[in-house]
């Protein structure tokens, strides 16, 4: 008889133990009633980058030195440098200088360590194409310097930060 009571204790516990654990799910439940919805209106809203946010990547050709330490940093030996030695100043001088961001995992190291800095991440995020050929960007593409989200005028920009509802 005894062990049949104890059975029925531990069933009890049980019970009341799931009823708390389902009780304190309904209150995060209803806790979130009163906030107000996450989700923008992408084409016509944008959000606001952080300062640290890892976008396209602009490149400055004139401060360039040629030095492929950016092809050395990089995880997957991504940055194409084409160079050639001029022999009168005895100085690299670079030709062509690109990156396929169909490919890029956008580490940041070729920006980190580059010594002449003329390697940037920009807030630049969308690179939705039809061709993935169209991702292979060349000096010319990477010297393009973004509009900011905050100057353009015809998007409504949205602060990355939970927005409460005061009532």
């Amino acid at each position: 008889m005894l062990p049949m009571i104890t059975g029925f204790m531990n069933y009890g516990q049980q019970t009341l133990r799931a009823a708390r654990y389902i009780g304190q799910g309904f209150m995060i439940t209803l806790s979130h009633t009163n906030r107000l919805p996450v989700t923008i209106q992408y084409p016509y809203e944008k959000l606001i980058t952080s300062e640290r946010f890892r976008g396209r990547i602009h490149f400055e050709f004139d401060k360039c030195i040629a030095c492929e330490v950016c092809v050395r940093v990089c995880p997957i030996d991504l940055p194409v440098v084409d160079w050639k030695l001029e022999t009168n100043i005895r100085k690299k001088r670079l030709l062509n200088y690109s990156i396929d961001f169909g490919i890029c995992i956008f580490c940041g190291n070729c920006v980190e360590y580059c010594p002449t800095n003329c390697l940037s991440m920009t807030e630049e995020y969308k690179f939705s194409t039809y061709d993935r050929h169209e991702l292979n960007y060349n000096q010319i593409a990477l010297g393009r310097l973004p509009m900011s989200v905050i100057d353009d005028y015809t998007i409504r920009t949205i602060l990355n930060s939970p927005q409460t509802k005061n009532g």
